[in-house]
């Protein structure tokens, strides 16, 4: 990859946060509940609904690289922000520490920013 993202590296990325995305939001439906709270509960379902709304707009960020009308700062930013916006959601359903809770802001700042800058 060279330091650059590719559109490869970008479609695989997009596929892999939408198959874990509904397994994910399988999980959160069928066995969540016997080991995390309300709350817990309510964080893992806006995880997932981040994580599979962001996964075909990057999937559809690969073709605009491949064809050269994007630079990598959309498809880079939008995936940053959905592991950090989700996974530490994600982490604090599970029982993780609330603290993680003041970096979910960071990937929630990189999502905007990235779909932001799919306008320009």
């Amino acid at each position: 990859m060279s330091g650059e993202m590719t559109p490869t590296f970008v479609r695989v990325a997009a596929a892999l946060l939408g198959a874990t995305g509904i397994v994910a939001a399988a999980f959160g439906a069928h066995g969540l509940e016997k080991i995390a709270d309300a709350r817990g509960v309510r964080l893992w379902a806006i995880a997932c609904a981040i994580q599979l709304v962001t996964a075909p707009v990057i999937l559809w960020t690969s073709g605009e690289l491949r064809e050269g009308r994007l630079g990598a700062l959309s498809p880079l930013g939008l995936l940053l922000g959905v592991l950090i916006f989700s996974g530490t959601l994600y982490a604090m359903a599970l029982g993780a520490p609330r603290f993680l809770g003041a970096i979910t802001p960071l990937g929630g700042l990189l999502l905007a920013l990235a779909w932001l800058s799919l306008a320009f």
